[in-house]
């Protein structure tokens, strides 16, 4: 079961890049012992055929999530901007699905409070 944190909205909302910076910040201020465990995984963005077939043998999987937070059970998470139309791919859930099979925490959260939720949550469970 993949569990989602906030929603979507009409109207302005920051992008994903400045909502995951958000999110970072809050993390390292709120929860320094788990900032050390978190990383962004970078998996999206324009690459050329070449750079594609580099980074998958290397390990790249597409659609893995966002956010990656180390721990018994694992963190992981796709953060999604709060604007309307904002959705995850079959790769993103599929991926997610297969982590929460697996034992981890995974979520979709729309927005950096959304996620500092789910973080909440994680950590009380």
């Amino acid at each position: 079961m993949i569990r989602i944190y906030g929603q979507q909205e009409k109207g302005k909302h920051p992008r994903e890049n400045a909502e995951m910076i958000t999110f970072f910040n809050e993390l390292r201020d709120k929860y320094p012992e788990l900032a050390i465990l978190a990383t962004h995984i970078k998996n999206e963005g324009k690459r050329t055929a070449q750079q594609i077939e580099k980074d998958k043998a290397e390990g790249l999987v597409t659609g893995f999530p966002d956010i990656v937070i180390l721990g018994a059970p694992a963190f992981v998470c796709e953060m999604k901007s709060k604007r309307k139309g904002s959705k995850a791919s079959e790769d993103q859930l599929d991926v997610l699905e297969a982590a929460d099979k697996n034992g981890a925490f995974a979520c979709i959260a729309y927005g950096y409070k959304a996620a500092l939720e789910a973080v909440e949550e994680w950590q009380s469970a």
